[in-house]
């Protein structure tokens, strides 16, 4: 299994479990299908023989409380990205990120001294840029447990049937790291 871990955060993003499809008009974009299922919205799990309530545990939250989640979300723990208002960054400061991501992975690229993957990602960064930008309203943004401003944000959006969700990541920003 390969795991996809963010360049800047080190942060787990993707797996190949999930279907890796390149975007036909930027290649250095990759899409993966997701899922939404309702998740019980206190799904822990307790090592046997622990007593949560002697180890700061609560009963807190009611039973059936569910929410509904992204595969990926649940899977990699990726947090929403929202302001104090509850939306997301505006465009103008989202492309702001962009321009500053991008500088930041060819740094990486170059450090790798991989010749392709930096004559590719440069060739195809600004068309990427221009795709997000101009389909920025559509998209839902998250980013990985840490919360690594820097690092990578995954875009949500849907497929057109308007209920198969993806997810858009950057190919040049993931690592992997066979498991």
């Amino acid at each position: 299994m390969i795991i996809y871990e963010d360049v800047i955060s080190g942060d787990e993003m993707l797996a190949d479990t999930f279907k890796i499809v390149p975007n036909k008009d930027c290649p250095i974009l990759w899409e993966v299908d997701c899922r939404k299922y309702m998740k019980s919205a206190n799904e822990d799990f307790e090592l046997e023989g622990a007593n949560p309530s002697a180890e700061g545990g609560d009963d807190e939250g009611g039973e059936g409380e569910t929410k509904m989640v992204h595969d990926i979300e649940d899977q990699f723990r990726l947090v929403w990205l929202k302001t104090e208002e509850g939306l997301k960054p505006s465009k103008e400061a989202f492309k702001g990120h962009l321009k500053s991501y991008v500088k930041k992975v060819l740094k990486a690229l170059e450090a790798k001294g991989d010749a392709e993957a930096v004559a590719e990602f440069k060739a195809n960064a600004a068309a990427a840029i221009k795709k997000i930008s101009a389909n920025y309203d559509n998209y839902d943004v998250m980013m990985g447990q840490s919360m690594d401003g820097d690092a990578m944000h995954i875009l949500i959006d849907f497929r057109d049937d308007g209920v198969t969700p993806f997810a858009t990541l950057w190919k040049h920003g993931l690592k992997e790291n066979k498991v």
